[in-house]
């Protein structure tokens, strides 16, 4: 009875062992595929580093600054607007303040020669330095990143970003466009950057953020002339040189390229939308900056 006993007891054994080492060696079922993060660059100078405002070195560790100058700015905006709408881009810059889409081409190519899904391209404020307005060395730059991007990924969609009217521009008697309206340089931007588009097909578009400007002054959202006190329950577009961008300005216009790349309304970020907080803008400013991001985008067609 002992024996019959050890023996029910090591069969028992016998048949749990294999029963646990197929359990053991079964494969482990397949981990899902990561999806890589969309990269998106931003080429540009000081209006993309956010120069002159306290966006300028925010959230820095958020992006790659190709240069390691620690630069936020707009593409920092940009990428807290993504992370708030549930999207993964992977978001970098090359910026050098004062400087054409040629410096960029000619000196620094080697820092960004390589496939992104989104590139940004900002070009100095006036266009040439020697020449403000003229526009052929700007279609010239367009046209030889675009071949140079298009070379490393054929799909990728490129941007051109038409800058804001310059106040000092435009009511100093020094400036290109003295004695104009104020909307009238952005909207000589906006031209050149059409006409870039247009001699250039692997552009994808316009980024309208001096449209964006023109509606909020035109709305009563922003003053549009710094020179002569800013309107009570108005925005300063511009930073203290009348030149640059403040925060308000800076975050309009990266609610413009958000939406514009990403098809997302604007609006949609809502009025406690974090950079908004963080960099000082109130919950009403915030959401009437977004709603002229998303009538701009509207408007544009989204360019």
């Amino acid at each position: 009875m002992k024996y019959g006993i050890g023996l029910l007891i090591a069969s028992a054994a016998l048949a749990i062992v294999p029963a646990a080492a197929a359990q053991e060696t079964a494969p482990a079922p397949a981990a899902e595929k990561a999806v890589a993060p969309r990269t998106i660059l931003f080429i540009g100078n000081s209006f993309t580093q956010g120069a002159h405002s306290a966006a300028r070195n925010w959230h820095a560790g958020t992006v790659t600054d190709l240069n390691g100058a620690g630069y936020g700015g707009v593409p920092a905006l940009f990428k807290l607007f993504c992370e708030q709408a549930g999207l993964d881009y992977e978001v970098s810059l090359e910026t050098q303040g004062g400087k054409t889409l040629g410096f960029h081409y000619d000196e620094r190519r080697g820092l960004f020669d390589r496939a992104w899904d989104v590139v940004v391209l900002q070009e100095l404020s006036v266009l040439n330095r020697a020449k403000p307005g003229d526009t052929a060395n700007y279609l010239r730059d367009v046209a030889r990143l675009t071949s140079l991007f298009k070379a490393r990924n054929p799909a990728v969609d490129i941007r051109l970003v038409a800058t804001w009217t310059r106040a000092d521009q435009t009511y100093r008697p020094e400036g290109h466009w003295y004695g104009q309206p104020v909307a009238a340089m952005a909207g000589e931007l906006r031209a050149a950057a059409d006409r870039a588009r247009a001699a250039t097909p692997g552009v994808t578009g316009v980024l309208p953020v001096g449209q964006a400007w023109n509606r909020a002054m035109a709305e009563g959202v922003a003053d549009p002339n710094p020179y002569d006190g800013i309107a009570y329950d108005q925005l300063d577009l511009w930073a203290y040189d009348h030149y640059h961008a403040s925060v308000a300005g800076y975050y309009l216009s990266a609610l413009v390229t958000f939406g514009a790349v990403t098809g997302i309304d604007p609006t949609t970020l809502g009025a406690k939308e974090k950079g908004a907080d963080e960099l000082g803008l109130s919950d009403a400013q915030a959401a009437a900056l977004q709603r002229v991001a998303r009538d701009t985008l509207a408007a544009q067609g989204r360019s």
